[in-house]
């Protein structure tokens, strides 16, 4: 549900972007257009069931966000406005591509892309960047600032599409995606998968200040930059007296069988209300935490240490409209949660970053052993392949 939600993210200067200014009379749905022979529209949500045929027809009945298969769902977040669907069809109708994008409400500023499925059909003919390009042309006309998303880290297709429409990645989290979900396309695994945080920005937003950590300072400064997060990092202030009493949201992701914690206001209590609830939800089985701080309080640079103390590490920023803003995200994976796949990226920019995120991950204390003597390069280049072997044990 998404009704509890804020409409635009604020921060306590104002709005942390600007506010979409959609021209009055612009048409919601954007014409077709063709690419060759193949159609790319927009789908309407009387077509609602054919998100569930793509999704099954890629994941069968593995893919973990439960609502796609649900038409009447589907077609209520098209109505609302809280869904934009895009697909690409042959010339006789068969349904090639999909990808989604999905707002916490119709006058979001950020919006979350989703749903990027290829099938086996349309494979090898990037026509999931064409769509995208096509979706993106669409957030560019409606005013929104940008668009985060989650691309797997177990094949480099998806990152690409992202890279060369310009977005960047802005963090890892590691063990996201459920060992359960098979696309056909990646290797088989034998336990959960990775994936890599992206942001695309198509127009500016309006220049905030942020507050980082002294020990991911450098990181968060270089993803600003490599991003245009229109972020400007300031000092913070020397910590000052925190409420008694901190202020969170948790969230679950049943699909995903992971929670967000995602902190409104750091407390004095944080470090202990946090152990306290990942004990709670490590013991209901959830298989990773992750935490998100919000970046425009000077008191989030001040936390994050102690948080490192209960082995939460370093998982990267992006927007999250839960804290109003920019957030730090931070990650643990429960002891019994046991990784072995591959974590591919498809850039420097994003191969040095993740070899950060292990890293810290290992300086927590959090239980990682690497397999192989490959160095970290990028796919696709002369450099070794980009894939980190990485098993995690109890």
């Amino acid at each position: 549900m998404v009704k509890d939600r804020p409409q635009l993210w604020v921060t306590r200067g104002g709005c942390a972007y600007d506010e979409p200014m959609p021209p009055d009379g612009e048409p919601t749905t954007p014409d077709p257009v063709w690419v060759g022979d193949i159609q790319i529209r927009m789908l309407d949500a009387s077509e609602s069931a054919r998100l569930g045929d793509a999704v099954r027809a890629v994941y069968g009945d593995t893919y973990p966000v439960r609502w796609t298969y649900d038409a009447a769902e589907v077609a209520r977040r098209i109505r609302a406005g809280l869904l934009i669907s895009a697909v690409a069809e042959a010339s006789d109708g068969t349904l090639l591509c999909h990808s989604g994008l999905s707002l916490a409400s119709p006058n979001d500023v950020i919006g979350h892309a989703g749903q990027a499925l290829t099938l086996p059909a349309a494979r090898g003919r990037h026509i999931f960047t064409a769509v995208k390009r096509y979706l993106l042309d669409w957030v560019r006309s409606r005013g929104l600032v940008g668009m985060y998303s989650e691309a797997t880290a177990a094949h480099p297709y998806s990152q690409r599409a992202l890279l060369d429409l310009g977005g960047h990645e802005t963090g890892f989290l590691l063990g996201f995606i459920p060992g359960s979900v098979d696309n056909g396309v990646s290797a088989p695994s034998h336990g959960r998968q990775s994936a890599a945080l992206f942001f695309l920005r198509v127009r500016p937003g309006r220049e905030r200040t942020v507050y980082a950590p002294n020990l991911h300072r450098d990181i968060v400064r270089r993803t600003i930059e490599i991003c245009d997060f229109r972020a400007r990092l300031a000092e913070a202030p020397d910590r000052s007296d925190l409420p008694p009493r901190s202020r969170f949201h948790v969230g679950t992701r049943a699909g995903d069988n992971v929670a967000i914690l995602t902190v409104r206001q750091a407390g004095e209590d944080l470090t202990a209300r946090v152990d306290s609830e990942r004990s709670r939800l490590f013991s209901e089985g959830i298989d990773a935490l992750y935490v998100d701080l919000p970046l425009d309080q000077p008191e989030s640079a001040h936390v994050s240490e102690s948080l490192e103390e209960l082995e939460l590490s370093y998982s990267g920023i992006f927007p999250n409209n839960q804290a109003a803003g920019d957030v730090l995200r931070m990650q643990c994976l429960r002891g019994a949660t046991a990784l072995s796949h591959d974590v591919v990226v498809a850039s420097p920019h994003g191969a040095a970053l993740l070899e950060y995120v292990l890293a810290d991950m290992e300086a927590a204390g959090q239980a990682l052993v690497r397999t192989g003597d490959r160095r970290l390069g990028v796919e696709g280049t002369d450099a070794p392949a980009t894939s980190i072997p990485l098993v995690t044990t109890p």
